[in-house]
């Protein structure tokens, strides 16, 4: 029936928030030249991570016997947690994992390898979710063929029922969190000015104001030295600058990553507030009404500064995980981390206050649950 030889199937899932608003994407690809084949995504409402995940297995399973059927599989997903159960290695214990993992098992063909890749070689699948996301419930990306509906209103319920009963594992029985300690680089002329600046603008270094600042929140964090956490930065002048305080005094070294830089706001680099409302209103309020829209006309939007730190929130997630992680990084990544957590609407965004040289903690624990355990902390009063 196929007319490729072998193909390969990427899948992910997600939520933002566990339980949260879910999607999956899939795609199939041709494995000789790696031309996509047809795929798949779809917004499903409120679901946990791994019920996403498996909503996306069998998207991609659907996608092979509808367009390559008789061809050798390769399944692709970033999930450990599918791929091992998948392959018979992990017990399925989770009762909203059992009804989705038959589903799956009922549309795997006999010749089926399946591999574990980092996220970073998964974006197709990953990107897809995204867009499935970020669109209306229920709107299927790449066309669709009907799930199973019993068997996935039986893996919601179950999600339902044990969201219900408390039925989840207690979080101080199940081994470290992963906790990222997000520092807000010092004052700079710049920040005392409530100017606009961004990735694509001036790069202004630490005020003396700033320096002490970073300095009272390095001796402040002190402590944090026992753990060896590590210890990263937005590639930025003002944030290498604060991170060279931290790093002396946990005397450690640190990393640049460009996922931390703030967002770029395109016209309105270098201009105060005041003068954008005075010089550009117009796309001022649109921007503040439309999370889509750019940033002074060329600059980043919200919802792609959203797509950007998910990316880089779960990349760190991965790499260092049951580890503490202190980031030195700008306003906007700190403010949609902590949304992204708190499930919070974009347009919540402007109410949150971020301040020079605090500190915000996050912490995912084991089974991807996150919590606020710090917002904008600083080592002196407050003002």
């Amino acid at each position: 029936m196929a007319a490729y030889r072998a193909v390969v199937a990427e899948a992910d899932g997600g939520s933002r928030g566990n339980p949260g608003n879910a999607a999956y994407g899939a795609v199939l690809k041709d494995a000789d030249t790696g031309a996509v084949i047809a795929e798949r995504a779809e917004r499903i409402g409120v679901a946990t991570n791994n019920v996403a995940e498996y909503r996306g297995l069998i998207a991609a399973l659907e996608l092979y016997h509808e367009h390559a059927e008789g061809a050798e599989l390769e399944v692709r997903m970033d999930s450990k947690l599918v791929v091992e159960q998948m392959r018979g290695n992990w017990k399925i214990k989770h009762p909203s994992m059992k009804p989705l993992a038959i589903q799956a098992n009922r549309l795997v063909p006999p010749v089926t390898t399946f591999t574990w890749v980092p996220r970073e070689r998964n974006k197709h699948a990953d990107r897809l979710a995204n867009e499935a996301l970020d669109g209306p419930e229920g709107v299927v990306i790449g066309g669709h063929v009907p799930a199973d509906t019993v068997t996935v209103a039986a893996a919601e319920e179950a999600d339902r029922q044990q969201e219900d009963t408390g039925e989840f594992t207690p979080p101080w029985e199940q081994g470290s969190p992963t906790t990222l300690v997000l520092v807000r680089h010092g004052d700079t002329a710049a920040t005392k000015a409530r100017v606009f600046s961004g990735r694509t603008g001036a790069d202004p270094g630490l005020d003396d104001d700033g320096r002490a600042q970073l300095r009272a929140t390095a001796d402040w964090l002190a402590p944090l030295a026992e753990r060896s956490p590590v210890l990263l930065s937005s590639p930025l002048r003002r944030t290498r600058e604060s991170a060279d305080i931290l790093a002396a005094r946990f005397e450690l070294g640190y990393e640049v990553d460009d996922g931390l830089v703030e967002a770029g706001f395109g016209a309105w680099e270098g201009l105060t507030y005041q003068e954008v409302v005075e010089r550009d209103q117009e796309r001022f309020l649109a921007w503040l009404a439309d999370p889509g829209l750019p940033a002074g006309g060329t600059g980043d939007s919200l919802t792609g500064m959203v797509a950007r730190m998910a990316e880089t929130r779960d990349r760190i997630l991965e790499k260092h995980r049951g580890r503490t992680v202190v980031a030195l990084t700008h306003l906007t990544p700190i403010q949609l981390l902590t949304l992204d957590v708190l499930q919070s609407p974009l347009k919540a965004v402007f109410r949150t206050e971020v301040a020079p040289g605090s500190v915000t903690v996050l912490a995912w624990y084991p089974d991807g649950r996150p919590v606020v355990r710090l917002l904008n902390g600083q080592p002196g009063p407050m003002s």
